[in-house]
């Protein structure tokens, strides 16, 4: 039976939240790495922002991270639990409780209203639920507190269908699902890619409000090199990926 850690205690009291060793996944069987990491680490509370071109395993790395895969060696630990020996189902459970992710594709569910989609972490983490309803509010109020942040809070809003919103919309609705019930750990993968210059920075400062307000650590991905400074470290994934730095040299020496 695998012991998970249940409480934001373990995740505070640990220098590293996440940290990766000597981890090689390639989503194929016998087909090259895409990730090629030696060692990667992100401390309990920072924000660091990820960088790197297309194709240089930043979306990886995030499925990683979060559970989503596992890799074929090496070990991918999460707030002191090693993710990378549990089971499928395992760690998905873990991942509910612990973990929120602004996927890039945003994985809105389409019959469901902009609230109702904010909610739902609620519906697989009683851990998450408890969280948002600490101090006597409830899920419905804190996602609409969350939604007011990023101008999505208006009654007619609410109950749309998140089918007849624009991208930008549908992405900030992402964001609220994600920060809902304090996760320990924030994963954000392009999420500012649709929002407009004021939106962007409303996002920013949302985000990380939310992070400070839940102790939570921030991974963030994005090619808007513009926002670096905002955060405590930037990682650029050519630096730390072995697979990204060969592809990388490669496609000089063609060009060269």
């Amino acid at each position: 039976m695998h012991n998970l850690s249940s409480g934001p205690e373990k995740s505070l009291a640990s220098r590293h939240v996440v940290e990766l060793s000597s981890v090689q996944f390639a989503w194929n069987s016998g087909s090259s790495s895409v990730i090629d990491i030696d060692h990667l680490h992100v401390a309990a509370q920072e924000r660091v922002f990820l960088r790197g071109a297309s194709g240089s395993g930043k979306s990886t790395l995030l499925s990683l991270i979060a559970g989503m895969i596992a890799p074929q060696r090496g070990t991918v630990t999460v707030l002191g639990q090693d993710i990378s020996e549990l089971p499928s189902a395992t760690r998905d459970r873990f991942r509910a409780d612990h973990i929120g992710f602004i996927f890039q594709m945003f994985n809105l569910i389409p019959y469901l209203s902009v609230v109702e989609n904010v909610c739902l972490p609620g519906g697989f983490s009683q851990r998450r639920r408890s969280r948002a309803e600490h101090g006597g509010t409830n899920m419905h109020a804190e996602a609409v507190r969350l939604l007011e942040h990023l101008d999505m809070a208006s009654p007619e809003l609410l109950r749309r269908p998140v089918t007849d919103l624009s991208v930008g919309q549908q992405q900030r609705v992402a964001a609220a699902r994600a920060l809902i019930g304090a996760p320990e750990i924030v994963i954000a993968d392009e999420p500012t890619s649709a929002l407009d210059t004021d939106l962007r920075h409303a996002f920013l400062d949302l985000l990380f409000g939310e992070c400070t307000r839940a102790d939570a650590a921030l991974i963030f991905v994005s090619h808007d090199a513009g926002l670096a400074p905002r955060f405590d470290r930037t990682i650029a994934i050519g630096d730390i990926n072995r697979t990204s730095n060969a592809t990388n040299r490669a496609t000089v020496s063609e060009h060269a």
